[in-house]
């Protein structure tokens, strides 16, 4: 199996001049476990017919709705951070405040399937995008977490690698432990296991 590195550099190959990629001071190994989190997730999310989305997952009345606009405005919060940084604006938190975002999950987790799928589809893409045009000063910028304590932007992709991972979990239709990257479990990602996922 190849390196991160050989498969950097094999990709490279492949696409050719005018090809963009991650800055040079990027936390690669970091986007790369919140990369092939975003696959994981989309797998399972990918096996829930249309109607799965709306069952019940655990008594407090959670549905796999719900977990889609989570990740989704996660994503969308983490993007706007980054898009504000390289525009050279204030960086904002990344959720206005935790009443309202509950509520905009609740609202959310209402649409029809088909927008659950494409808003998790297009939050992906578009925070992808943002990091990869991010330039290595953006990266050290820093910037307000879920817990509301400011560090480097870079930290956001060990985030965003923990709350995918745990959210596929909590899709509760067949993640397995034993999928979990080892680099994922020593990433201090406990604050962010809502349920079955990562280990502490």
């Amino acid at each position: 199996m190849m390196s991160l590195d050989e498969a950097r550099r094999a990709l490279v190959a492949r696409q050719g001049p005018g090809a963009r990629y991650d800055a040079a001071d990027a936390p690669a190994e970091m986007l790369h476990l919140a990369r092939t989190g975003t696959a994981y997730f989309a797998r399972f999310l990918n096996r829930l017919a249309d109607r799965e989305l709306y069952a019940a997952l655990r008594p407090s009345g959670e549905t796999a709705a719900h977990v889609i606009c989570a990740v989704s405005y996660q994503a969308r919060g983490i993007a706007r951070q980054g898009e504000a940084i390289a525009a050279g604006n204030t960086v904002p938190p990344l959720y206005d405040n935790e009443d309202d975002t509950r509520v905009k999950i609740e609202l959310g987790a209402t649409l029809p399937a088909r927008a659950l799928r494409h808003l998790f589809d297009h939050t992906a893409v578009h925070l992808n995008v943002v990091w990869r045009d991010l330039t290595g000063d953006g990266w050290r910028t820093e910037a307000p977490g879920e817990d509301g304590v400011w560090r480097p932007f870079s930290d956001s992709a060990r985030m965003r690698a923990c709350f995918i991972w745990a959210a596929a979990f909590d899709l509760n239709n067949g993640a397995r432990k034993r999928d979990i990257p080892a680099a994922l479990a020593a990433a201090k990602c406990s604050e962010f296991a809502v349920s079955n996922g990562i280990p502490t």
